[in-house]
């Protein structure tokens, strides 16, 4: 099943069922990059972020360059928006209550 993207599965994702703590803890550095990107860059909509890396991808103009692997981004932006969704939290806000 997927989240609404390119197809790619998340609902057999282990991850999903953490707790927003351990699912943090967990995050791969682009990943939490890509939480402060949607932020920071998108107005918080993983939505925008996603079009800007299909815009790219299709060679139309693109807000920001997230990486040389696009794909990776893709799936890092489905995984977490499931998490969201599925735990109704903002990961953005989680990162930064964490830091402060």
């Amino acid at each position: 099943m997927s989240d609404g993207g390119e197809g790619l599965p998340v609902s057999g994702d282990p991850t999903l069922a953490f707790a927003p703590e351990q699912f943090l803890a967990q995050l791969e550095s682009h990943e939490r990059l890509l939480i402060e990107l949607k932020q920071k860059l998108y107005e918080g909509s993983w939505e925008r972020m996603l079009g800007d890396l299909r815009a790219r991808l299709d060679g139309q103009p693109y807000i920001y360059k997230l990486s040389q692997t696009i794909a990776r981004d893709i799936a890092g932006i489905e995984r977490l928006r499931a998490y969201e969704r599925t735990r109704g939290v903002d990961l953005a806000g989680l990162l930064k209550q964490r830091a402060g």
